[in-house]
């Protein structure tokens, strides 16, 4: 089992930089997409002290369900289009909520959320997901998150293509 060692830095570069190759690291070998997206949500949650919620949401028929996730109690299904993760998914971009009660139609899962980061994940240009991040103080993320969970969404994508594949018997 791979340990995660949580960077010590105060700066989001230096804690994304020691996090990422981790990740990498911690799904190799490993071909189930549910425990490689458990892992890494886990990961991120531990890493991040800025957000209270890390989870994901993947597309089943019309709507986005839960998937692995850290943090309270969440909600189940979201309508493509609805609240900050179906935006995102529907738009198929990063959508950064410097304070989620100024986000029309925001979806209030957890009261205490104030700031939200939300990053598509897509296979093969086929959008499957989103990647979500909450926080409790306002404006929590910026394009250094941005840029960054792109990277960890890339990593998701390929574990969703290894089991896409072995799947369909490529």
């Amino acid at each position: 089992m791979e340990e995660i060692r949580v960077s010590a830095a105060e700066d989001k570069v230096t804690i994304y930089q020691d996090l990422i190759p981790q990740l990498e690291s911690l799904v190799e070998g490993e071909e189930n997409f549910i425990a490689n997206a458990a892992n890494i949500s886990a990961a991120l949650k531990q890493s991040l002290r800025h957000a209270s919620w890390v989870g994901f949401y993947f597309l089943s028929g019309e709507e986005l369900v839960l998937g692995p996730f850290q943090g309270k109690v969440a909600c189940t299904r979201i309508k493509i289009g609805a609240g900050v993760c179906g935006t995102s998914f529907k738009d198929n971009k990063t959508l950064i909520v410097p304070n989620v009660y100024e986000f029309p139609g925001h979806i209030f899962c957890d009261a205490d959320s104030k700031s939200e980061i939300v990053v598509p994940l897509v296979n093969d240009r086929t959008p499957f997901g989103v990647l979500d991040l909450d926080s409790m103080s306002y404006s929590s993320f910026d394009s250094v998150d941005s840029v960054n969970l792109a990277k960890v969404a890339e990593i998701v994508a390929e574990c969703f293509s290894r089991r896409s594949q072995r799947v369909n018997g490529s």
